[in-house]
């Protein structure tokens, strides 16, 4: 690219982030370039704290890097080649020693760990962290609630150094849950100052700060525009980021973000159309990483609490109507796995995800919606996310279009990223696209998650089933017992009941790519899809 045309891409971007250009270049070369990373995405964080309300996805991003849990994952070689986390196997993080118990599990503290602001870490501090997390409500309790974390009595302070967790019940997930995002250790100390009556476990201070032991803090954050890390030179979590600072910054137009991938000013990027890191994969002047995104699909999901979508013969309509194959080849551009079309008479797996079997078939679909009452169609609103347009708004445009011909007239109602999860679960969108990826990569852990329905948060299609709930509530119990005969019998009845049911459409298990330039190295892939800084290495 000729400088001149640089400056007119770089204008572009100052006019669509609504800030100039030249910055995200000079500030980046105001410290060592080896010594800071410039990483560029479609879309930030909405809030600093997993514990807040509505945080988002890229907000799960500051949560990882800012903050420690007492244990991580062990790394393995990936399916791409690159390290990825094993979710059978733990190290300690803030704790320095685990010992697992029939009925529960003691952490020995790094003495030497302290807080941002140089406040030692006790286990005072991890026993309100873990009280916060299944008090606050919503997802933070829920997620707790997934491994059998529910009860504050079951934190214990043995003392300063030592800590507790005493057991529900017999639950295989109990010790992953404990190093998943949102059991984070937060400065108790620090957050009880600035805690209120009406807010008191201090969530409008972590909204805009970081109170955490972790790698890296957030030095300054301007919503929707940038965010910008420091390392934390006293973490005694892991090895010492190689990496001072993070300038992480929000680049809407994904033709700014890849010219500036091009241009060698950026480092890193995700949440580019398909089609691009296709072309720059094939250039060969970038290192590509695509990895399927574990444990997770993109869906079409349907509110079945309310007519016509409570009709199952219209979500199956809906589910013949889908153009899986153009959505393959427009948007995908073969960095997905297609979740349909499978063979007549194939068995059900024991796995999470797994095709089903329906295909586009027009004719079908416009039968069943006659046998449902709608041969006219109706009319109604597809929602997504705009954080993440680059996929969601062109299989939201082929969907609407193939709906059309069936007779559903769909308007496309684009939410901004910042409130679509605080709008997703209201629980009142009709028709919407999402995606989900369940953390602890366990088939009955996705549908806890989105199919139970008691007080699941991601049960957005309000789907109600005793049946389904029966299977689900089975395989849990059955893992933790070892009754392997039980578990596969449990978890083909809830992926067949779901397919048969079809609150949600799967249409395919996305990919998580991300483009770096070639000097730099130490991508990790985990389960939460955001990047570790930890290990980001700039040669």
């Amino acid at each position: 690219m000729k400088r001149r045309d640089f400056l007119k891409s770089a204008g572009a971007v100052a006019a669509t982030a609504a800030v100039s250009a030249p910055s995200v270049i000079d500030t980046a070369k105001a410290q060592s370039r080896q010594e800071t990373m410039l990483i560029v995405s479609e879309s930030g964080p909405n809030n600093l704290d997993i514990h807040g309300v509505g945080t988002n996805v890229p907000g799960y991003e500051v949560s990882w890097n800012c903050y420690d849990r007492l244990i991580s994952h062990e790394m393995k070689t990936g399916p791409s080649g690159q390290p990825y986390y094993d979710k059978d196997k733990f190290k300690p993080e803030l704790a320095e020693d685990m010992n697992v118990g029939d009925m529960s599990a003691t952490f020995k503290l790094k003495k030497n760990a302290k807080f941002q602001d140089g406040t030692p870490v006790t286990a005072k501090d991890v026993k309100w962290s873990l009280d916060r997390a299944v008090s606050v409500g919503g997802f933070p309790t829920f997620q707790m609630a997934a491994g059998s974390l529910t009860k504050r009595e079951q934190f214990v302070v043995v003392d300063d150094h030592t800590f507790r967790v005493d057991f529900a019940r017999k639950d295989r997930l109990t010790i992953p849950d404990l190093a998943v995002i949102v059991p984070c250790i937060i400065n108790s100390g620090l957050v009880k100052k600035n805690a209120t009556e009406k807010d008191p476990w201090g969530l409008e201070y972590t909204k805009q700060n970081t109170a955490g032991s972790g790698a890296y803090k957030v030095s300054s954050w301007v919503a929707g525009t940038e965010v910008i890390l420091e390392r934390n030179d006293a973490w005694v979590g892991g090895p010492l980021p190689k990496t001072k600072k993070i300038i992480w910054r929000m680049v809407p137009s994904a033709g700014n973000r890849r010219a500036l991938l091009e241009r060698g000013d950026a480092d890193i990027s995700y949440e580019l159309p398909n089609k691009d890191f296709v072309e720059l994969k094939s250039a060969g002047k970038l290192n590509i990483v695509s990895t399927p995104f574990s444990n997770g699909i993109q869906y079409l999901g349907m509110n079945v609490k309310n007519a016509p979508f409570n009709n199952p013969k219209v979500r199956q309509a809906v589910a013949y109507a889908v153009p899986y194959q153009k959505i393959v080849d427009a948007v995908l551009y073969g960095l997905g796995q297609p979740m349909y079309g499978k063979a007549p008479g194939a068995a059900t797996q024991v796995a999470w995800p797994q095709p089903h079997q329906y295909n586009t078939d027009i004719e079908k679909a416009k039968k069943l919606l006659a046998e449902a009452g709608y041969p006219n169609g109706f009319e109604t609103t597809l929602s997504f996310d705009l954080g993440f347009a680059t996929i969601n708004e062109p299989t939201a445009v082929l969907i609407q279009e193939s709906l059309g011909q069936i007779g559903i007239k769909t308007t496309i109602n684009k939410i901004p990223g910042s409130n679509f999860r605080t709008e997703l679960n209201k629980k009142v969108l009709p028709l919407y696209l999402n995606v989900f990826s369940g953390w602890l990569d366990y088939p009955e852990y996705f549908y806890i998650w989105c199919y139970h329905g008691k007080n699941s948060i991601f049960n957005t299609m309000s789907y109600q089933s005793k049946e389904m709930d029966a299977f689900i509530d089975g395989a849990v119990t059955a893992a933790a017992n070892g009754d392997k005969a039980t578990y596969e019998k449990d978890v083909k009845g809830f992926v067949d009941l779901a397919f048969t049911d079809m609150p949600r459409v799967p249409l395919f298990q996305p990919y998580s790519n991300v483009a770096m330039q070639k000097n730099v190295s130490g991508y990790q892939y985990w389960f939460h899809r955001r990047l570790d800084y930890r290990a980001l290495v700039k040669a």
